[in-house]
């Protein structure tokens, strides 16, 4: 059967395991990810499609299983599996993805490296995704693309499939043309996304960039603009918009720019927070720090996410507040992005030096100034920290949107806690009540984290109420597709 819906996306919608000498699937860890927002989409048609990549010691195996029928608790969907040997993974993802797209997308030029890049592997890749689309997809399906390691599927499915509708979502942030345009593809990557009958974004700022860089390439005219709307201006905010442009031409075609920020499963948080075990756990977490405050950090082991500004800013605020010392702790969660790659051991092995250095001038046999984990944190264990922590301390570089600031806010259904926030997180833009700062500025951090420490429970109190109010009210249920309705696509026909 075909699908009136194909999601693609690089992960496969579930965890592939041995048991007992056979491969079964598994529902994802944790059900407040991306993926199984995904496939929540499933239950608004007939019959949905997932296309992703998978591992294979020979990808031109003929007994290789490439379209597998999925039966959970999202429903049945098909999932068309494209096998690819490791050193094209490593060609197309951990090179050109990471290495040459990940720094300009967030504005790091001085990282960026495309000497090693293979194109033609790239290109070949995104081609066959296309291709397993063009088979999956029924007439006039919806096809939802996403992030910026399957640019150039949009441009060849138009080619291969001209009736099918094709939106695309970007997860990063999108630079300004001046960094854009270091890339030598710049043409063939937004020609294919102006291939899309909707482009999305996290917040206007990123789709202003995209517009601007579209209309540095081609003739692009921008035929609708509209005002930002209030709950996404948040002053203090480096991202900060008051106009978007929401739709613009080029050749005979009209293209749909929206922009969708991702939320969180306000409903399970929810649950998660009021759960017994919850309570129990964060009893226990708070009972051992006695009277010390606790601020948390979580994000992954990437130069994006500020790990290493963050500490050196904890390291002067126990050398400047020695009143702090024994009374305060900072647990610091920096989850390895890729430990196969040079740039992110180097950062994970500068973010153990500083931990070091700082539990070793300042540490006593009482208290340890700072605990890092740098595995995976259970989501159910996550949430208990959540509640038990008094300052949520969230300051990447630069961040398409950023969920955790939002999973702590949906966590705190006692109505306390602090968030510190960056302004050069997309999550910014919607999150008016957190405590902002400058992550490129000593003075900015350092008077953030202490504004965080001392802040008195009234102004606590009312800024998480305005905090929740603003995270539930833009609840993950809310993201579609653009303008693209899920609920509109054409019943399956037999391919």
């Amino acid at each position: 059967m075909s699908s009136d819906l194909v999601i693609v996306y690089h992960r496969q919608p579930y965890e592939e395991v041995k048991e007992n000498g056979r491969i079964v699937f598994r529902e994802n860890k944790s059900p407040n990810g991306i993926v199984p927002t995904l496939k929540s989409f499933f239950g608004s048609v007939d019959h949905g499609g997932w296309v992703a990549w998978k591992l294979a010691d020979d990808p031109e195996n003929p007994d290789f299983e490439k379209r597998i029928e999925v039966n959970d608790a999202y429903g049945q969907y098909s999932v068309s599996r494209l096998p690819l040997s490791a050193e094209q993974v490593r060609e197309f993802y951990h090179v050109t993805s990471k290495e040459a797209f990940w720094p300009i997308l967030h504005s790091f030029k001085e990282r960026y490296n495309y000497d090693p890049v293979d194109w033609a592997n790239f290109q070949t890749v995104n081609r066959r995704f296309a291709e397993a689309v063009a088979e999956e997809a029924a007439r006039n399906a919806l096809v939802w693309v996403h992030d910026y390691n399957l640019w150039l599927v949009p441009g060849y499915l138009r080619e291969m499939r001209p009736d099918l509708r094709i939106a695309f979502f970007h997860h990063t942030p999108f630079p300004s043309a001046d960094t854009f345009n270091v890339l030598p593809w710049r043409k063939e990557i937004v020609e294919s996304l102006l291939s899309c009958d909707d482009i999305g974004f996290h917040i206007p700022r990123y789709a202003a960039n995209f517009v601007s860089v579209a209309r540095s390439l081609f003739d692009v005219d921008v035929v609708e603009r509209v005002r930002v709307p209030d709950a996404w201006i948040s002053e203090g905010t480096a991202l900060t918009e008051r106009v978007m442009p929401t739709q613009i031409a080029v050749d005979d075609r009209k293209v749909c720019v929206s922009v969708t920020p991702v939320g969180v499963d306000g409903d399970f948080i929810n649950e998660r927070a009021r759960a017994l075990e919850t309570s129990k756990k964060t009893a226990e977490i708070r009972q051992e720090l006695n009277d010390e405050r606790l601020i948390l950090s979580v994000g992954r082991t990437d130069y994006t996410k500020g790990g290493i500004e963050q500490l050196c800013s904890y390291e002067r605020l126990l050398e400047n507040n020695p009143d702090l010392r024994g009374n305060v702790r900072l647990m610091h969660v920096s989850v390895s992005a890729n430990r196969n790659m040079t740039a992110y051991a180097e950062i994970q092995s500068d973010i153990e030096q500083i931990v070091g250095r700082i539990n070793g001038r300042f540490g006593r046999l009482d208290w340890q100034p700072v605990t890092l984990i740098s595995r995976a944190v259970p989501f159910a264990d996550l949430v208990a920290y959540y509640r038990a922590a008094d300052v949520a301390w969230i300051t990447p570089l630069a961040d398409g949107m950023n969920l955790v600031c939002k999973e702590f806010v949906a966590s705190r259904v006692d109505g306390d806690g602090v968030l510190v926030l960056s302004e050069f997180a997309g999550a910014a833009v919607e999150l008016s009540e957190a405590v902002f700062t400058n992550p490129f500025s000593h003075k900015s951090m350092d008077r953030a984290i202490l504004q965080a420490l001392n802040m008195p429970e009234h102004e606590r109190r009312q800024r998480m109420g305005s905090l929740r109010e603003a995270v539930e009210g833009n609840d993950v249920r809310q993201w579609t597709p653009g303008r693209l309705t899920v609920s509109s696509a054409p019943k399956a026909s037999a391919a």
